[in-house]
């Protein structure tokens, strides 16, 4: 459909609203029930959100988090012509025994824990909390993430030879809600990865989208 080919190309972006039914049917030709049913179809996809009172909107953009692979935050909202900030909650020792249950795994004694948020263009889009083993990555507490991410240091000092992901469909904590900017009734998207290199298990992560603002995406070849 037109409406389709106008986001497409970019002349009807994000958050913009779009005519009336009665002015595309106008500028159509075609029959209000046609438009009414392929806005609807629009919306059920997720290309459109339909407000009572006000109107059709563009819907916001969804951010993909790659399902199968591990790739770097900042470097996939670089390509999507975005810009890419962290803020620092934390970045710490701890004992093994005092992290999230979700995050312990077969760690013993020191961690090293950061919880970070990433943010596209200002707007937060995921919660970081990682355990990190630290004969893995000595450095870690001393690296400055507002300028690089966990992601592209620990490739550089403990290269990964293997990953696993879990996904899950989650409600936030409250916590959790506050730095996504979300309502405590959003779903989120909880995806929980594990990353070995070869000296074995060398993090843990629990990576928290907003349900509203992701999407998860991945390829494969038989």
């Amino acid at each position: 459909m037109l409406v389709s080919a106008q986001i497409d190309s970019g002349r009807w972006a994000e958050g913009d609203q779009l005519p009336s039914e009665n002015q595309l049917v106008s500028a159509l030709g075609l029959s209000r029930m046609t438009i009414n049913r392929a806005l609807r179809e629009l919306a059920s996809m997720g290309v459109l959100k339909r407000v009572m009172g006000l109107g059709t909107f563009v819907a916001p953009i969804k951010s993909p988090s790659p399902l199968l692979e591990v790739k770097n935050i900042a470097d996939e909202i670089a390509k999507r012509g975005h810009r890419h900030r962290t803020e620092v909650i934390y970045v710490r020792r701890e004992n093994a025994g005092d992290v999230p249950p979700m995050l312990r795994e077969s760690f013993d004694g020191t961690v090293f824990h950061s919880l970070l948020v990433h943010f596209e263009d200002d707007v937060p889009i995921q919660i970081e909390d990682r355990v990190v083993d630290p004969a893995a990555a000595p450095g870690y507490l001393d690296q400055d993430f507002t300028k690089l991410t966990p992601n592209s240091y620990l490739s550089a000092v403990s290269p990964l030879v293997r990953g696993e992901h879990v996904v899950e469909a989650v409600r936030g904590s409250s916590e959790e809600c506050r730095l996504l900017k979300i309502s405590t009734r959003e779903p989120c998207l909880l995806i929980r990865r594990r990353t070995w290199s070869a000296q074995g298990l060398a993090s843990v992560a629990r990576l928290v989208h907003p349900g509203s603002r992701s999407r998860l995406e991945g390829s494969f070849t038989t």
